[in-house]
C-alpha cells in the first residue's frame, strides 16, 4: 500500500497487534498513540493517509477526535469498538466515520474495510471537484449571458449576433468569454 496511518487505542497490546497487521498489510509508517487528543494532534502533524480510532479512550472519545480531525483533513477515518449501540453509530456518522470495526479484530476484516473507505474517500473527492468546476461553469454561462444581453439592448444586436460579437472580442484580446463578458459588465 505505501501509506501513512495513525492507530489510536488505548491498550497497548491493542495498538501492537493492528501495527502488526497494518505493517504486514503494507503500511510504510504506522503512527500510535493512547489517547484521543494525541491521535489528533499527530493526525494534523502528520497528514496521514488514514486514521484509526478506538471509541472509548481518555482525555477524548474516538468520535470527538475524528470530528476534530476531519474538520482539517479529508481523509477516512475508521472506528473500533468492543461493542457499540445505535447512539455511538448516529454520532459516527455525523461525524464522517467511514467505517466500523469490531474487536477482537481480525487481519481478513481489517483490508476489504480500508481498501472501501479510502476509496469511498478519493470517490468524494473526485465529486466535490466535479461540482466545483460545475459551479464555474454555470457561473461563466451567467456572467457570459448578461453580457450578451447588455450587447443585444445596448447595440441593438441578435442574439447569435451579439453572441459572436463576444467571441470575435475574446479572440482579438486573447481573452477567455467570461473575462470579456466580466470587462463589458464592469463597463455598463
Amino acid at each position: 500500500m505505501g501509506k501513512t496511518i495513525v492507530i489510536c487505542d488505548d491498550e497497548a497490546i491493542i495498538r501492537a497487534n493492528l501495527k502488526a497487521m497494518l505493517t504486514e498489510l503494507g503500511f510504510e509508517e504506522v503512527l500510535e498513540c493512547g489517547n484521543g487528543k494525541r491521535a489528533v494532534e499527530l493526525a494534523l502533524g502528520s497528514f496521514p493517509d488514514m486514521v484509526i480510532l478506538d471509541v472509548s479512550m481518555p482525555e477524548m472519545d474516538g468520535i470527538t477526535a475524528a470530528a476534530e480531525i476531519r474538520k482539517k483533513l479529508k481523509i477516512p477515518i475508521m472506528l473500533l469498538t468492543n461493542a457499540y449501540d445505535a447512539a455511538t453509530v448516529k454520532r459516527a456518522a455525523a461525524s464522517g466515520i467511514a467505517a466500523f470495526l469490531t474487536k477482537p479484530l481480525r487481519k481478513q476484516d481489517l483490508l476489504p474495510a480500508m481498501e472501501i473507505a479510502l476509496k469511498h474517500a478519493e470517490e468524494v473527492e473526485d465529486l466535490k471537484e466535479r461540482i466545483e468546476d460545475l459551479r464555474e461553469t454555470i457561473e461563466n454561462r451567467k456572467m457570459i449571458e448578461k453580457a450578451k444581453g447588455l450587447l443585444m439592448e445596448k447595440e441593438h444586436l441578435p442574439e447569435a449576433e451579439a453572441y459572436r460579437a463576444l467571441q470575435k472580442m475574446a479572440m482579438d484580446t486573447r481573452k477567455s468569454l467570461r473575462q470579456v463578458a466580466d470587462a463589458i459588465l464592469k463597463a455598463a
